[in-house]
């Protein structure tokens, strides 16, 4: 568990609602939770296949956001939502996620990673039939487009940043998005730490 509320059984029945988060929501979740967890959803991986044209560009200048593509796996965070929170927490989520419906909502199991337990969660994978899917681009196209991108909810180097620094945190281990946000932080002439 990374961070915690109230302590609820294991065998106690609850209706509570799994969110699993595998970019900005990792860090920067934006609702109230019970507990924060370590989770792996098997079937997709994290991939930069999203053409931002909202909150990381715009449809003139996009920028590139996470997606959840087919193949793989992901390594998140998982969070436990109180069943009376959960209607709220949706339309939010719905809200935050699907301004362009660029993905599509799944209600699916994942693995909680420290005790190998399945819950059901709701998370978002891309749309692939969408005019914002970018598939798969190559690194030095992923570099430019992060590099100069900027929407409403702020630059997209942050958001590469943050999330590489948040996995960093938390033990999440990726070789290829550590590789990209230095090769962008040379693009912009920022000197790692």
């Amino acid at each position: 568990m990374l961070s915690g509320g109230e302590d609820v059984p294991d065998n106690k029945v609850t209706n509570d609602l799994w969110v699993f988060g595998y970019g900005s929501l990792m860090w920067r979740p934006g609702f109230d939770f019970l507990e924060s967890c370590h989770a792996r959803l098997h079937g997709y991986h994290r991939s930069f296949c999203v053409y931002s044209h909202v909150h990381r560009g715009s449809p003139e200048r996009p920028g590139l956001v996470f997606g959840l593509d087919r193949g793989g796996s992901c390594r998140g965070i998982a969070y436990r939502v109180a069943d009376r929170e959960a209607s709220a927490v949706v339309d939010y989520l719905r809200a935050r996620e699907q301004v362009t419906q660029i993905y599509q909502e799944v209600r699916s199991p994942i693995t909680i990673v420290n005790d190998r337990k399945k819950v059901t969660a709701l998370y978002f994978i891309v749309d692939r039939t969408h005019h914002q899917y970018a598939g798969k681009i190559d690194f030095a196209t992923q570099v430019d487009m992060i590099a100069n991108g900027v929407g409403q909810s702020g630059r997209n180097p942050e958001y590469l940043e943050n999330t590489v620094r948040h996995m960093q945190d938390i033990g999440i281990e990726d070789k290829e998005l550590t590789l990209l946000w230095q090769a962008v932080e040379k693009r912009l002439g920022v000197k790692s730490d």
